[in-house]
C-alpha cells in the first residue's frame, strides 16, 4: 500500500574536493519516494548511488539542492537534529553486520534505543519483538560468533527495525552472504515490505534488485532510468 510522499530530492548535487580536483559525485538528482515503496538503487561503482544513499540517510548533506524527508528540509537541520533523524527515522543495514562481538543478539538490537534514551524495560520489550519479527527470538542470548552469517544479518535487520523507522536503508545487505542465505534475507525484506515498510535497497546485482518493485539506475552522478512506481 503506497502512502504519502516520504522523500523528495530536488536538484541534489554533491562535490568532493580531492586534492586540487573537484569530484562531482552527484550532478542534479530529482527523486520522489512515497511511504510503502520498495526501491532498488543500482549502478556501477562511481555512479553516485552510494553518495545518494548517504544523503537520503542523513549521513551527509548536499553541496546544492534540497532534500525533504516527510516534508522537513534536512538541509536546514543542525547536527543534533540530523543525528535525531538517523536514530529515530532511518534504519540502516550494511554489508558488514557491525555487531558488538561481546554482546548478545538482544543487547545488539537494543543499542539504538539506548542512544534514544528509551527505558530498560521498554528497550528489552521492543528488542525481543524485533528479534521475533526476523525469526530469531530463540537466539537472543547468543553472541555473534555463535550465529551464522545469515543470522547475524537478521540481528542487524532487527537492530535497524527496533527504532520503527520510516525508511529501511540497506546497502549491499547480502554482499557477505552465500546465495541461499542472501535469498533468506531478501525474503525477509519482501515480507517487511508486504507489511508496509518503506525500503531502499542499494545494490549492483540485478538479481537482488529484482526483489524491489521500483528500479532506479544511476550513472555518472545522475539518474539514468526510473521505472516509476513499478508494481504494487
Amino acid at each position: 500500500m503506497i502512502g504519502s510522499m516520504l522523500i523528495r530530492a530536488e536538484n541534489l548535487r554533491k562535490t568532493y574536493r580531492m586534492g586540487d580536483t573537484d569530484v562531482r559525485a552527484l550532478r542534479g538528482v530529482d527523486l520522489s519516494i512515497a511511504e510503502g515503496e520498495y526501491v532498488a538503487l543500482t549502478g556501477p561503482s562511481g555512479s553516485g548511488k552510494s553518495t545518494l544513499m548517504h544523503l537520503l540517510g542523513c549521513l551527509d548533506t548536499p553541496t546544492e539542492g534540497r532534500y525533504l524527508l516527510a516534508g522537513e528540509d534536512v538541509g536546514r537541520m543542525s547536527d543534533r537534529q540530523l543525528a535525531e533523524i538517523r536514530n529515530r527515522r532511518i534504519g540502516f543495514v550494511f554489508q558488514t553486520f557491525n555487531l558488538l562481538a561481546r554482546a548478545n543478539a538482544l543487547h545488539n538490537v537494543e543499542l539504538p534505543l539506548i542512544y534514544a534514551r528509551v527505558g530498560a524495560r521498554e528497550r528489552r520489550r521492543r528488542a525481543e519483538e524485533a528479534l521475533e519479527l526476523v525469526g530469531l527470538a530463540e537466539r537472543k542470548n547468543h553472541r555473534p560468533n555463535e550465529l551464522s552469517g545469515g543470522q547475524r544479518q537478521r540481528v542487524a535487520v532487527a537492530r535497524a527495525l527496533v527504532v520503527r523507522p520510516s525508511i529501511l536503508l540497506a546497502d549491499e545487505p547480502t554482499g557477505n552472504l552465500d546465495t541461499a542465505t542472501g535469498d533468506e534475507i531478501l525474503s525477509l525484506f519482501d515480507r517487511l515490505h508486504d507489511e508496509g515498510q518503506t525500503i531502499i535497497l542499494v545494490t549492483h546485482e540485478p538479481d537482488i534488485a529484482a526483489h524491489a518493485r521500483r528500479h532506479i539506475a544511476m550513472r555518472d552522478g545522475q539518474i539514468e532510468s526510473d521505472d516509476g512506481n513499478g508494481k504494487h
